[in-house]
């Protein structure tokens, strides 16, 4: 199934194992291999595209690397399950976006309460500093494996409808969007990365010290107000951000 010939391989300027990489990175993108499914063998590869055992060795640690495919001692190479992803040009919640993708998902709340709002979160929320304000913290799962852990701020008014819902099974988006009918405009983000500090290891069974994602989400109703604001940490070996940005 390797569609690339050996001479146009070869001409293309990029280090060989570059170019296997991304062939075959383009063919587990494409569904040409499967979920699963083993991949050719060494010597497939090598006679494929011309190359030595070295080549073709540096791509596949390349793609193991990014967790894309594993390694079965004397059976060879075959495709990963591809990490969960979201798209950041999409304002969705994560249920949502998980079962486009095929996943399971559900929530562990871990708790709702009242909390006085702090300085950084009622400036985003346009509500006097110490506001009383509803906090949800709950850990997200894609496939039973904690994703992320997600902590939540809204106005208490909307905090105690969100309250008396399924926030186990339920995305708080869709919740306030269909059943209360406010119409959710657009989103502002921020993400860095952080190391995972003992609660955030215990909460996503990771390591301390372990890469997290991390965003803040301002999410804003379609007629311009604030609404919902959120810190979430996602574990960075088990999911990613993805974006198409346009050339003007």
């Amino acid at each position: 199934m390797i569609s690339q010939s050996r001479t146009s391989f070869s001409d293309r300027p990029l280090p060989l194992y570059v170019q296997i990489k991304d062939s075959l990175r383009g063919q587990i993108f494409d569904g040409t291999y499967g979920e699963h499914e083993r991949l050719p063998s060494e010597n497939d590869l090598m006679s494929s595209f011309g190359v030595s055992r070295i080549t073709v060795r540096q791509a596949l640690s390349d793609l193991e690397n990014e967790q894309l495919i594993f390694k079965v001692p004397g059976k060879g190479a075959f495709v990963s399950r591809p990490k969960p992803f979201q798209q950041l040009a999409r304002l969705q919640g994560f249920a949502e976006a998980m079962t486009n993708l095929g996943r399971e998902t559900f929530n562990r709340l871990i708790s709702l309460g009242t909390v006085a709002a702090d300085p950084a979160v009622a400036a985003r929320l346009q509500v006097p500093e110490g506001s009383p304000l509803t906090e949800i913290r709950r850990v997200r799962h894609a496939d039973r494996q904690p994703i992320s852990f997600d902590l939540t701020y809204v106005r208490r008014d909307l905090g105690e409808r969100l309250a008396r819902e399924d926030l186990a099974t339920r995305d708080i988006f869709v919740i306030i969007e269909n059943d209360y009918a406010i119409p959710l405009g657009h989103a502002d983000l921020s993400i860095d990365a952080i190391a995972a500090d003992a609660q955030l290891a215990r909460q996503l069974g990771v390591e301390a010290g372990a890469p997290i994602l991390r965003m803040e989400r301002l999410t804003w109703t379609r007629a311009g107000q604030p609404i919902d604001f959120e810190y979430l940490y996602y574990r960075g070996d088990s999911f990613s951000y993805q974006i198409r940005a346009e050339r003007d």
